[in-house]
């Protein structure tokens, strides 16, 4: 029974849906039986359901029938007839979250009832419903779209010349429209990640009917259609800028999931064009990272990733945006999980110092950090490195550098990044024994760090900027 279907439904469940699930399943119109209830009660009794302990068949099957002998058939009938409602109780939560889609249902049924007045009233009803809706994404034009079918129904009914066709036309144009362009999207970003190829029907045409019918003043289909331009056509900027004023403009129409995808779409078409070397889109991203989280758009579950929160740092200590850069560490720093906070909040105040040339504050959370995450202890030490060499204590340097080497040797670093510190390390060791009066070496060197590969822009940068400083 531990590994019943049933109990891992159920250990889904949130409290609110277990208590809602009894109600179910005291009515007699979802349950007639009592042994189905008894097996309810007795999972959540005293949190039986997360007890393995207590989940053998045997000790369910006593509380259920403690009258009768162990019976693995009956066993099996008590939990087929509560997964039968358990299914049915999902069906109905799942229908009535869409109260449009739902009460157009219902006007279906007064409509076969042949209850006419009854119908009209409901579809006044889903109609006013519809019109204070918040959202207008796909999901609203499919609902609009359902509820203009089931009106045609109605009107057609009585044989009457004047029907909505028209309007169900145009309501099945806009929710094609905008989920194929959704869906276009999803399939780019895919792509980009797994190098997997899909064939997107009918795309040319889509693109080509939405330019010609002036569909773009239709958030839904606007937005996803300078997605996906501004992503295979990325040396045309108006597609993106236009993106981001749709998105600036209408972001409040989308529900939170589907604007925070739109958001990090935006945001990864800028990090593929600065890591291309187009530095103006560092500050786009900025942009959209900071309206992101201060509309808690990029915050999922009140949880942020380590790697995201450091991105947004980063982002914005190459803007110089100290103030902000700060501010952001200490309101969203509790966004972490537990586990990651303190060693990505001490790395990211360390690099802020470093940036605002505070070096002995970023001294004082470098010297002590220590961390299991092995990326993060190196661009940690990879900081110390660079505080060192800056203030001449070359010592210190020559020692770190060794650790670091012994480091990468002991651990299990991936790839590009061993191959990455190690060419830091290699080429820090060179600038330190560089000869500043001789043309020729710093000209060798120089050379060595531009072509140097794997290799951080920023790395490369700084290595490069010492270098020019000999002179």
């Amino acid at each position: 029974m531990i590994k019943s279907n049933l109990v891992r439904i159920l250990r889904t469940c949130s409290r609110k849906e277990l208590r809602d699930l009894r109600k179910w399943l005291l009515s007699p119109a979802h349950n007639q039986r009592e042994d189905v209830l008894r097996l309810f009660d007795y999972l959540l009794e005293d949190d039986h359901l997360y007890k393995d302990d207590f989940l053998s068949k045997q000790n369910l099957f006593r509380w259920v029938h403690p009258k009768i002998a162990f019976d693995d058939a009956k066993l099996r009938q008590t939990v087929f007839f509560f997964m039968k409602s358990l299914e049915e109780f999902f069906i109905y939560q799942e229908i009535t979250q869409d109260e449009i889609r739902a009460k157009t249902l219902l006007a279906r049924v007064y409509r076969k009832k042949k209850l006419d007045k009854t119908f009209q009233k409901n579809m006044r009803v889903v109609e006013q419903i519809q019109e204070k809706q918040q959202y207008r994404n796909g999901q609203y034009w499919q609902n609009e779209y359902f509820r203009q079918q089931e009106l045609y129904a109605y009107l057609s009914d009585f044989k009457r010349t004047k029907l909505n066709l028209q309007e169900i036309s145009d309501t099945l144009d806009v929710t094609y429209l905008a989920d194929k362009l959704r869906q276009s999207c999803l399939i780019l970003a895919h792509q980009t990640v797994y190098k997997t190829d899909y064939e997107i029907g009918m795309l040319d045409e889509v693109l080509t009917y939405v330019e010609d019918k002036s569909f773009l003043d239709i958030p839904a289909i606007a937005i996803y259609y300078y997605g996906y331009k501004a992503t295979i056509d990325k040396e045309e900027p108006r597609y993106f800028q236009n993106l981001k004023k749709q998105i600036f403009a209408h972001d409040y129409l989308f529900p939170l999931p589907e604007i925070r995808d739109i958001y990090l779409m935006a945001i990864n078409y800028c990090i593929g064009r600065m890591n291309a070397g187009h530095e103006t889109f560092i500050r786009e991203a900025f942009e959209l990272y900071r309206k992101g989280f201060e509309q808690k758009i990029l915050i999922e579950n009140n949880k942020v990733s380590p790697w995201t929160f450091l991105n947004v740092i980063f982002i914005g200590l190459k803007l110089k945006e100290f103030e902000w850069v700060e501010s952001y560490i200490h309101d969203n720093q509790k966004y972490l999980e537990d586990k990651h906070r303190e060693t990505f909040v001490h790395y990211s105040l360390a690099q802020l110092h470093y940036d605002r040339g505070e070096f002995d504050k970023a001294r004082r959370y470098l010297i002590q950090f220590d961390t299991d995450e092995i990326i993060v202890n190196l661009r940690a030490k990879n900081l110390l490195l660079k505080l060192y060499y800056e203030e001449e204590e070359f010592d210190a340097l020559e020692s770190l550098l060794e650790s670091m080497r012994s480091y990468l040797l002991r651990k299990k670093v991936m790839g590009y990044h061993k191959s990455n510190f190690k060419n830091i390390i290699r080429l820090t060791r060179k600038l330190i024994k560089i000869n500043p009066y001789n043309q020729n070496h710093r000209k060798k060197i120089k050379q060595e760090v531009e072509v140097a590969n794997p290799l951080t822009t920023e790395d490369r940068k700084w290595l490069l900027r010492q270098i020019e400083q000999l002179k």
